[in-house]
């Protein structure tokens, strides 16, 4: 039987995060709202999935899929749009928080939810920190939660795709000028503790080739699970 996490993009799009997607897809192809986020997905290999997936391509440019390296759907592209690069990650489940070692440097985490009104600011801090795809409105996907120093958003955490099961982290970043003072390590603790106590598991993709960020997610709980390749289309 499927894992849900081997098509987490498209088990999402069907399922809890369907109501995000677009008004124009169907049940052979999905692409979530562009202004939460990139990804584009298709039910299967054939023809008719292909001439949903090429429309959506089509009309919402700057999309990527996300599916399991080696498997049945890595090369269901859309036929009439190139793709710009393949980037390889992995995909990583966690079931238990590892003990924390150590808190925030500087004293007592302070954190808040953070609201529509810090789009911006979200935005900002993950375009300057590229922890993976953030659109205007990802926090939509949320609830995420960050750090502020005045008034300055300097560190966030959130989730992102849904799947049976499973919540995915994602987002964790923290400015430059902010780190080695473990913020990144609590906010993920936090969101990781609340998404566990409700019985799902949690997990993420991260790029296969940051070993330092990989390290960082095993010393939280998480084992790798499979190998992932993300497609990014042409805009």
């Amino acid at each position: 039987m499927p894992h849900p996490l081997d098509r987490a993009v498209w088990n999402a799009l069907t399922g809890r995060l369907a109501h995000l997607a677009t008004a124009d897809s169907t049940d052979r192809a999905r692409r979530i709202d562009p202004e939460i986020g990139v990804f584009l997905t298709a039910a299967d290999g054939s023809d008719e999935s292909l001439q949903a997936l090429d429309a959506l391509a089509l009309a919402n440019p700057g999309a990527g899929l996300v599916e399991m390296s080696g498997g049945p759907m890595v090369d269901v592209l859309p036929p009439s749009v190139a793709f710009q690069r393949r980037v390889e990650l992995v995909q990583m489940v966690c079931a238990a928080l590892t003990p924390a070692r150590s808190t925030p440097t500087d004293g007592t985490l302070a954190y808040r939810t953070l609201t529509e009104a810090d789009d911006p600011a979200m935005l900002a801090l993950a375009t300057l920190t590229k922890p993976g795809p953030f659109r205007s409105k990802t926090g939509r996907l949320g609830p995420f939660i960050g750090i502020k120093q005045d008034g300055e958003l300097i560190a966030m955490a959130g989730r992102r795709l849904r799947v049976d099961g499973f919540t995915e982290l994602s987002g964790l970043c923290t400015h430059p000028d902010h780190r080695g003072k473990g913020y990144a390590a609590a906010l993920a603790r936090v969101v990781l503790g609340e998404i566990l106590a409700t019985g799902e598991g949690a997990f993420l993709h991260a790029f296969a080739d940051h070993a330092d960020s990989i390290a960082f997610y095993r010393r939280l709980g998480f084992e790798m699970r499979a190998q992932m390749t993300y497609t990014i289309l042409a805009d």
